[in-house]
């Protein structure tokens, strides 16, 4: 197995925030599968889905994860809400789920300062029910595939990065 850190979970959950803290303890290096998938083709993925759909985006996230798979080691990696479901994903490094409550990751977005912004990257988040219907899908399909699950409810960061550090230790 690759020596990586594969951070999974619903959108909100605070990926990209655990990641940042990771990287301050560590010093490993992060990189983002849709920051990737943004600089492949050059546009954002709200765009890539409006103008091509998900099946295309779902074909990105294959292209970057067999990139991941042969060509990334010793590197944390934070994923878009939707990646776990690609093959192989374990072939990747070390799966860890962040995981809360819909209700709980719904009010961290909304509480947040810059709520309209975190919204507005989320559009899904505009119809409450049809996010928490992606969520109770989705939350035993992340489970399954989880090597390390982190409720991060009521956590900080740096206590959420410090419990991944050492869960993770090869």
């Amino acid at each position: 197995m690759k020596n990586n850190i594969v951070l999974i979970g619903f959108m909100g959950v605070g990926k990209g925030s655990v990641a940042r803290e990771i990287v301050r303890q560590s010093g490993m290096i992060a990189i983002d599968t849709d920051d990737i998938i943004e600089s492949m083709e050059n546009r954002r993925i709200k765009k890539i889905f409006a103008a091509e759909g998900e099946p295309y985006f779902r074909e990105l996230e294959q292209r970057v994860a067999k990139w991941l798979q042969v060509s990334v080691n010793d590197t944390l990696i934070s994923t878009g809400g939707g990646f776990f479901k690609v093959p192989k994903l374990k072939k990747i490094g070390t799966i860890v789920l962040l995981d809360a409550p819909f209700k709980t990751i719904y009010k961290r977005i909304i509480d947040h300062p810059n709520a309209a912004k975190k919204l507005k990257k989320r559009p899904l988040f505009q119809e409450i029910d049809k996010a928490q219907a992606l969520y109770d899908e989705r939350e035993p399909l992340y489970k399954a595939v989880a090597d390390v699950v982190i409720d991060v409810s009521g956590k900080d960061y740096e206590s959420i990065a410090k419990e991944i550090l050492k869960k993770t230790a090869q």
